[in-house]
């Protein structure tokens, strides 16, 4: 399985890795998104990825304050495997918070993904009290002190991304990674200058909802009836009927190019949206069924044609 640097650390992933929001089990405001799932299944889900070739997860603190992070390390010692076999990230969660915050609660994460260490440790999202500098300090001691190995952010855009880049660069560590909503419908990060400025400083982007969510499946499109199902996705702009109607064309183009390669639409999307822009972007995708992981490893089974990575960008500039 071919591995890439996350940034400029000697971290390495595979393009594809299994992203963990899904093992909240509804504890928490931040386990409500996702129906519960029961162990057995979260085991298996991580199972399978490892089988598919998987080498890396992503989870969070606010992933039910906790429960995500304990299921993912359950999933992967059940599975067999120990600590240095895999590369785990986590995140802190800013709101109403400083950056001392992620200080004095490190050794929650730890004890959560134990005996796993954090290899990647994230901010969520760039709403914490703290300046720049402050997150940037703290984060540099978490690297400094050994409590994590690299770091990175989410959800951060261009002048936010660049802010903290520099401000730990001062201190002698280097951001690694940006994680943030990106997929073949939502494609504004090639448009408002975040992804030029992480072709620039070296940064791995890290695609959440590479699939929209479910939408670049076909799923939806193909049977509409199953929207009144999707939970709290059926708000968003994508699953409006005109926006559903606009992506079509898309879909279509997924469906044909899955035919060729014995593939599935979604793992055309992600085979695209890991191979359009080099080495430079990784996806997580997540799954809430055993099956989805197996689907989700696949993408890494073959490499779309320059030809056909052109058409499906032509096809989904719409949406950036």
């Amino acid at each position: 399985m071919d591995l890439r640097s996350l940034g400029t650390s000697d971290i390495k992933v595979t393009p594809i890795g299994l992203g963990c929001w899904q093992f909240s089990n509804r504890v928490g405001f931040g386990g409500l998104f996702w129906p519960g799932l029961e162990q057995e299944v979260s085991r298996e889900i991580v199972r399978l990825s490892l089988v598919g070739g998987v080498n890396w997860f992503d989870t969070a603190e606010i992933y039910g304050n906790g429960t995500s992070e304990g299921r993912l390390a359950d999933g992967l010692i059940n599975a067999g495997k120990k600590p240095g076999d895999v590369i785990v990230a986590t995140k802190w969660h800013p709101l109403f918070r400083t950056a001392k915050h992620m200080l004095k609660t490190i050794d929650e994460r730890k004890q959560h993904l134990s005996p796993f260490p954090i290899d990647l440790y994230q901010i969520h999202a760039p709403v914490s009290f703290s300046s720049a500098a402050g997150e940037a300090a703290a984060l540099a001691q978490l690297v400094k002190e050994g409590h994590v190995r690299a770091v990175g952010v989410s959800n951060y855009n261009a002048k936010q991304m660049r802010a903290i880049h520099a401000a730990l660069a001062k201190l002698g560590v280097p951001m690694v990674s940006n994680q943030v909503e990106y997929s073949m419908l939502k494609r504004g990060i090639e448009s408002n200058g975040l992804m030029e400025a992480a072709k620039e400083l070296g940064i791995t982007i890290i695609a959440y909802s590479p699939l929209a969510q479910g939408l670049l499946t076909g799923k939806f499109h193909d049977a509409p009836s199953l929207l009144k199902n999707a939970g709290f996705r059926r708000i968003k702009r994508l699953y409006r009927p005109s926006w559903m109607e606009k992506s079509k064309p898309v879909v279509a183009a997924l469906k044909s190019m899955a035919e060729k390669y014995e593939a599935t639409p979604g793992q055309i999307a992600l085979n695209w949206l890991i191979h359009f822009h080099g080495e430079t972007v990784v996806a997580i995708p997540g799954a809430m069924k055993a099956h989805q992981a197996q689907q989700n490893t696949g993408a890494m089974a073959f490499k779309l044609n320059a030809e056909e990575l052109a058409r499906l960008d032509e096809l989904s500039r719409g949406f950036m």
